[in-house]
């Protein structure tokens, strides 16, 4: 279901929709009531909802559509401004599957061709999700909240996901012999509510070592996860600068549109960042964090990887562990797609593959001494 004032746009996603052999527009609707009003006849899988709308707003429609269908994905479109950003940030914590930047005008054609792979992924990936869960009758409406809080488990749009149990064919390793001296953690679709869930219990990991983050996101959206991660944790975070120094008591975070590596300079471990091509189709990506933690930290790493459509990340957690450090994977129960962290899973680099609320336990632990 597209769900747009614009008659351009509408038409434009509804066409590359059309366009894919496993998908159909369920329906294309210029405000968010036509959308409320209609979707028990349309039932889609997914909704692609924009946020400025006449008679209802996107925010406003959304809970009133996840009352409807609790299990529908709704990914939710505005254009890249900070005002749009923070509204989609607030629709995450009503239970938005994830959002995506339209381009400023679809006559730039790399922007509108990164627009149209971008959606048709996410649209592939949370409708497969969707159709494989039973819907739950009479679910209540989302709590309204003012700003994205810690997530619990589970996510409220995954809360009534089948939660299959990580299977034992999975080859585990065991956690580093070596005193991790660094955190690093990547993520992307509904990396912004796990990482609140797993900073806020991270105080006293924060307080003695770095912790750098690379999460899926454009620019000015990092700018605002920065500033979340700061009043989750009640530590210092931003978004990394290139050339300063690393730090313990600080969270880093990969700027939108900017890969972030680590670098030795002198006795110092500066930030680089990269404006090179994306990589796994992602700018920020994973790999490159972790692959030049390696460089700097070689067994003492720790890694993360955390909900999120792709395999980013995997291949520079085989760079972790073959320096001798470790990876920690959020399981499939509590994962919006168990993308990332599935396929560091199934590569068999995972020393914990663990829900999501225990995962900051577990790293406290880790980084007290525990080696279990």
């Amino acid at each position: 279901m597209v769900v747009d004032d614009s008659v351009v746009i509408r038409g434009m996603i509804s066409r590359w929709i059309a366009s894919e052999p496993d998908m159909v527009v369920a329906a294309s609707l210029r405000t968010g009531l036509e959308a409320v009003n209609q979707i028990d006849r349309v039932n889609p899988d997914v909704a692609v909802l924009d946020i400025e709308m006449p008679e209802l707003d996107g925010i406003a429609a959304l809970p009133k559509l996840l009352a409807k269908k609790k299990n529908l994905a709704v990914i939710m479109a505005s254009t890249l401004t900070r005002r749009n950003a923070e509204i989609s940030f607030k629709a995450l914590s009503l239970g938005a599957a994830d959002y995506i930047p339209k381009p400023e005008s679809t006559r730039e054609a790399s922007a509108a061709d990164n627009f149209h792979f971008d959606l048709i992924q996410k649209i592939r990936t949370l409708g497969a999700k969707a159709r494989r869960t039973a819907p739950v009758p009479h679910a209540p409406a989302a709590p309204h909240v003012q700003e994205l809080r810690p997530a619990p488990a589970l996510r409220p749009a995954v809360a009534h996901a089948p939660t299959p149990a990580v299977s034992a064919q999975i080859a585990r390793r065991s956690f580093s012999s070596q005193m991790p001296k660094v955190l690093l953690i990547g993520s992307s679709t509904g990396g912004p509510q796990a990482l609140m869930s797993v900073v806020t219990e991270l105080g006293p990991v924060i307080d003695r070592f770095p912790v750098l983050i690379t999460q899926h996101m454009p620019p000015t959206f990092t700018t605002i996860l920065a500033e979340h991660l700061a009043r989750s944790s009640r530590r210092p975070a931003h978004e990394a600068i290139d050339g300063e120094v690393v730090k313990p008591g600080q969270i880093y975070l990969a700027p939108g549109g900017r890969h972030m590596r680590v670098a030795r300079h002198g006795a110092e471990v500066v930030i680089a960042l990269d404006n090179g091509p994306p990589v796994n189709f992602c700018k920020p990506a994973v790999d490159p964090l972790f692959t030049s933690a390696v460089d700097v930290w070689q067994g003492s790493t720790l890694a993360v990887i955390l909900t999120g459509m792709g395999s980013d990340g995997m291949r520079g957690g085989k760079d972790i562990v073959a320096a001798g450090g470790s990876v920690i994977a959020q399981d499939e129960a509590t994962s919006v797609v168990w993308g990332m962290p599935g396929a560091a899973a199934n590569a068999g680099i995972c020393a914990a593959i663990l829900p999501l609320n225990q995962i900051a336990p577990k790293l406290v632990r880790l980084f007290a001494g525990d080696r279990s």
